[in-house]
């Protein structure tokens, strides 16, 4: 916590009450963010939760067949009240602490599971140059930051650069998304082990698209983390 948040905390941004474990966020309303409660550790998927005596389920049965490029994704929340206000919010309304509010809420989730992943920096999906000029800021690189502080890592956000305008992912079908960005990417050498950063995660092509370029042009080890899957 910052020695300006400890004389002046931050309120919840949902409620207006105070914030808690230095974050716009107060425990009451930390307490029912959309949580998923299991999913797939490659993809993200959503899986069922079992029943008393089966086997716990870690992967689906679509990345045992055919596993992604990258080694495993954390997406904590769904992609619905209040979670998808808060990032339309950061996208489309240009308030960052909307941003640094996710981006914390990423940290707290994420830092248990990444404590022994031997992540070495972090790594926000970049926006094309004129989106990036439309909008005026990168909404993966705003919740990157306060993410990489937290975690105490650097922030590589040069190291993917995205070098072909595509409509929007969640504009397409499913089954022309992967086609849609295709080559949209293109990264200079990045060994290591890389964080790839982004704020909603659908059927997760872009993220393999990023992660496909990191690993086998650049050379890097990649995990992924989102803050809600829609």
């Amino acid at each position: 916590m910052t020695r300006l948040a400890r004389f002046f905390p931050p309120r919840c941004l949902l409620c207006g009450d105070a914030g808690a474990r230095g974050l716009a966020l107060c425990d009451g309303c930390n307490a029912d963010l959309p949580r998923i409660e299991r999913a797939c550790t490659r993809c993200g998927e959503p899986l069922p939760v079992t029943g008393a005596g089966l086997p716990a389920l870690t992967v689906c049965g679509a990345c045992l067949w055919h596993p992604p490029p990258f080694t495993a994704i954390h997406v904590p929340f769904h992609y619905a009240n209040p979670i998808d206000w808060l990032v339309h919010r950061l996208k489309f309304r240009g308030d960052l602490a909307a941003g640094r509010l996710l981006g914390g809420l990423l940290a707290l989730e994420l830092a248990p599971r990444l404590a022994t992943a031997g992540i070495d920096r972090l790594v926000p999906m970049p926006l094309h140059r004129g989106r990036l000029g439309e909008r005026g800021f990168n909404q993966a690189l705003e919740i990157a930051r306060p993410l990489a502080r937290r975690l105490g890592l650097p922030c590589a956000h040069a190291a993917l650069r995205r070098v072909r305008r595509t409509p929007p992912q969640m504009d397409l079908p499913a089954r022309r998304r992967r086609a849609n960005v295709r080559g949209a990417f293109v990264t200079g050498r990045v060994a290591g082990h890389a964080l790839l950063v982004d704020d909603v995660v659908t059927t997760a092509a872009t993220v393999r698209e990023a992660a496909h370029v990191m690993a086998r042009r650049g050379g890097a080890l990649v995990t992924v983390a989102a803050v809600a899957r829609a």
